[in-house]
């Protein structure tokens, strides 16, 4: 019996982004059919920075989750995630994977 693999993720860094915004690139993300099942996205909204505090912890950020034998779908959602950031205007700060 094999086990399953063990999911991989693309985190994107979206320092600086309002909230309004991230809610707007997030709907339509999920309408978006390059992000369907077996891709996940896991969205961490914006929170304010309290004072002295540094802002790397408080990053909005969104991460595609997929298993290794989803990568190709995976990359593909990734270039359609960066179409849909610059609709809005948004900078990626940072991509992380694995």
């Amino acid at each position: 019996m094999t086990s399953p693999s063990a999911p991989s993720g693309i985190r994107f860094a979206l320092e600086g982004i309002d909230e309004i915004t991230f809610h707007k690139v997030l709907r339509d993300l999920m309408k978006d059919p390059a992000f369907a099942k077996p891709l996940q996205v896991q969205a961490q909204p914006p929170r304010p920075v309290p004072h002295g505090t540094p802002p790397g912890d408080h990053t909005a950020a969104l991460t595609l989750v997929f298993a290794p034998e989803d990568r190709d779908l995976a990359v593909g959602a990734m270039q359609r995630l960066k179409t849909i950031m610059l609709r809005y205007g948004v900078q990626i700060d940072s991509i992380w994977t694995p």
